[in-house]
């Protein structure tokens, strides 16, 4: 091994289900260096980072560690590891075997320290990012910003040789990816070797010393920040021309029919509390029959609250006065009869979707709601489902394994399995989390192209104001308000 190399990787190969996630990877950072891993979606930054953190195995080839890596080892911050989380608090949830029918669940704290007592580093850290008014709550409770800022703590008290950063202003507000850039500055700077997962040139802080572009698995090029950044390959590959979009197929059959006239959504002084945890208060929404709106507010505002009590998913919403495409909640309506008017798209949808389909059938399941095909389909939903993939320039991918499509385009497909149902609503969660900006173009010319073309209404969620589509006419902000937010709704 080279004297001052942290690491080296030799002719490293890696398949991951079934598919070739690495091929002939040989890169020694040296000590002194810190590295950024860029690439678009699909590139295979993240099975590096699995095999640098010893998630990954079952690789061929070498990986060699200096003595300092092999001390004190590597820890890696992403939103797979968010997910397991929170996947093993509710398998270990008892609320309905608890008197009081709640279960806190592992908190923040616990999280962080594993069993450690709180100590002044502890302490500052939490102050710095912002995250003591949630110390004490269950993991389940906190919004995917507060579990970002969690497992950034819990990662820099571990006090790696190696910090791995997976795409880390994802998933926060805009004032929390000012003090993240900060904080990243600071570690660059610190001492501890920081490797970043960037998806866009921009995303490359000046503290990087190197780049190492990946592209399908292979080492496309490296080098200094500054050589790296201005070669006119890797801005071409950052920068791919855009496929074009098709027609919008013609509506499916709805099962249900709205009233003539209203609102589709009325919200008239809502409040929702968990235990003496005021999460919203007195909220009021009207989205209009032509509103295409945009929700947006602070990370553990109350923003993922309220979309649970428009989809039927939070009981919080019965005794309100919340009125959901012309019935007044409570009203004999059931869940089943709420969802079906919703397309719905997430992260966390994306994460959990069933591996081992075809594109074709991953869009058919949105007909049934399923995460997976269980139900009998015929040539009439695969027709629609295949108009829906040409309408959003993925006509060439319809008998493709979806496993093997990048990360970017999988939730292309996705939005077309939101879409092939009709629904009277798409709700959007901030649908481009995890995209590089190629993606993220493409998503947001998607969702103008059905705004426009369809009689489809838009809910989108997000944090970054650039990510905003064009078609957005009204704006529902969480502001802070006292030791609260007041939520402000405002038409364009």
């Amino acid at each position: 091994m080279t004297t001052q190399a942290l690491l080296e990787l030799h002719h490293v190969n890696l398949v991951y289900r079934a598919l070739p996630a690495l091929r002939d990877i040989s890169w020694a950072p040296q000590r002194g260096e810190q590295w950024a891993c860029l690439g678009p979606n699909g590139a295979g930054k993240t099975s590096l980072a699995r095999v640098l953190s010893a998630q990954a195995t079952h690789f061929s080839g070498e990986f060699s560690r200096s003595g300092l890596l092999q001390d004190k080892g590597v820890a890696y911050v992403c939103f797979e590891q968010a997910k397991a989380l929170c996947d093993r608090d509710r398998k270990l949830d008892d609320s309905e075997f608890r008197a009081d029918a709640t279960d806190p669940g592992t908190t923040v704290e616990a999280v962080i320290l594993g069993g450690r007592s709180p100590d002044e580093h502890f302490r500052q850290w939490v102050a710095r990012l912002h995250i003591g008014h949630i110390q004490q709550r269950g993991l389940r409770f906190i919004s995917t910003g507060e579990m970002r800022k969690t497992l950034l703590v819990r990662a820099i008290l571990s006090d790696p040789a190696l910090l791995i950063l997976d795409s880390p202003l994802d998933g926060l507000d805009l004032a929390s990816q000012e003090d993240m850039r900060q904080i990243i500055d600071e570690l660059l700077h610190s001492g501890m070797h920081v490797l970043l997962l960037c998806r866009q040139l921009e995303d490359v802080p000046t503290g990087i010393s190197h780049v190492l572009v990946l592209n399908e698995g292979t080492i496309f090029a490296r080098g200094t920040r500054q050589d790296v950044v201005t070669r006119s390959d890797v801005l071409a590959l950052m920068n791919p021309p855009v496929t074009e979009l098709g027609q919008l197929p013609a509506p499916a059959p709805r099962p249900y029919q709205l009233p003539v006239s209203g609102p589709l959504l009325e919200l008239r002084d809502v409040s929702v509390t968990y235990g003496e945890l005021a999460v919203l208060r007195n909220v009021n929404w009207v989205l209009g029959r032509d509103t295409h709106c945009c929700v947006s507010g602070p990370n553990g505002c109350g923003k993922t609250t309220l979309l649970s009590l428009i989809t039927g998913d939070n009981h919080k919403a019965y005794g309100q006065d919340i009125t959901l495409f012309g019935i007044r909640r409570g009203s004999g309506e059931s869940v089943w009869d709420i969802k079906q008017k919703y397309g719905q798209l997430d992260t966390q949808l994306h994460l959990n979707y069933k591996r081992g389909m075809r594109v074709v059938e991953v869009v058919v399941s949105g007909f049934f709601d399923t995460i997976g095909l269980y139900d009998n389909w015929g040539d009439q939903q695969r027709d629609i489902a295949d108009q829906w993939l040409a309408a959003l320039g993925l006509a060439s991918c319809s008998r493709e394994s979806f496993d093997a499509l990048s990360f970017g385009l999988q939730r292309m497909v996705l939005l077309a399995r939101a879409m092939v149902k009709s629904p009277i609503i798409l709700l959007l969660d901030e649908p481009t989390l995890g995209l590089d900006g190629h993606h993220r173009k493409l998503m947001l010319r998607a969702i103008d192209h059905i705004a426009a073309n369809s009689d489809t209404r838009i809910i989108f969620v997000s944090h970054s104001a650039g990510d905003v589509p064009a078609c957005i006419n009204q704006h529902l902000r969480f502001e802070p308000q006292g030791d609260g937010f007041e939520v402000v709704c405002r038409e364009d």
